[in-house]
């Protein structure tokens, strides 16, 4: 019964705070943003060809299907807020001293952030539920107002949304990981904000530029993300070898860098003394 209290107390300490629908807020309107401004843009590339071109390189290959893209945006850029999700709801704790009455309530630490672990879990689920019917709602009908396929009514184009859900939701356990490894508030933030912004997109590029690193690459935590979903703006973006993991074996390759970080951190700040 403890772990179904400590459960409830986490879900508790989310909605009774404003945090978790500011950040569905900020990620309705990002994804919605990419989504349906990409969306348009295709299909007005594909009305005016000509026009189109004197703006740059607008070609995609061939065989890529323009719905699955687009509404991919929800995991491959969306997915910076599940993982600030779940690194707040650790590094909170430590902010504003809450701990000591979390642990007081229940002694045993590892039942706390194992609860915080599926609770992030869950939520982040939410948020990929949340964000995949922005990037569906707002793609497909900037795609249909061009007379573009939208693929709705394709299985693969659910099976992908099932996937990028599952994906949110284990980019919460990985902030759970990382908060639970910096307890700091700031330094976490700081920390997600520059690597999913700016230091893993240049690792992947570079990794791209050959066969032996695109090997190494496609184990990046976006890499594997977008494996799982099997879509990705990113994956159009690279250059030179373009490796990538079968989609389970994303979902593994992320369900492990959120349980072990976790582990890590249950074993080293989470077994710290607090005041």
């Amino acid at each position: 019964m403890s772990v179904i209290r400590a459960l409830a107390s986490e879900f508790r300490k989310v909605f009774t705070t404003r945090m978790w629908w500011l950040l569905a807020l900020l990620l309705v309107g990002y994804v919605a943003f990419l989504a349906g401004g990409f969306g348009a843009f295709l299909g007005w590339a594909v009305e005016n060809p000509d026009a189109a071109a004197n703006t740059g390189n607008t070609q995609l290959p061939p065989s890529m299907r323009l719905a699955p893209l687009i509404y991919s945006f929800a995991s491959s850029i969306g997915y910076v807020f599940p993982v600030l999700l779940g690194a707040l709801a650790v590094t909170g704790e430590f902010r504003h001293k809450t701990l000591t009455p979390t642990f007081l309530a229940e002694p045993h630490r590892s039942v706390v952030l194992g609860a915080k672990f599926v609770s992030e879990l869950l939520l982040g689920a939410g948020f990929g539920v949340i964000a995949f019917l922005t990037s569906v709602g707002t793609g497909a009908a900037a795609l249909a107002a061009f007379g573009l396929d939208t693929e709705l009514g394709e299985p693969d184009t659910w099976a992908l949304v099932g996937r990028g859900v599952l994906a949110m939701a284990l980019w919460a356990t990985i902030g759970v990981g990382l908060g639970s490894l910096v307890p700091n508030q700031v330094a976490a933030i700081v920390i997600v904000l520059a690597f999913t912004q700016f230091i893993e997109p240049i690792l992947r590029l570079a990794a791209s530029l050959n066969d032996i690193t695109a090997t190494i690459g496609q184990f990046l935590p976006g890499a594997a993300s977008d494996a799982l979903v099997g879509a990705s703006f990113d994956s159009i973006a690279s250059v030179g070898a373009a490796e990538s993991l079968d989609w389970w074996q994303g979902g593994l390759v992320l369900l492990a860098i959120g349980v072990v970080a976790t582990l890590i951190g249950g074993a080293t700040t989470w077994r710290r003394d607090v005041t």
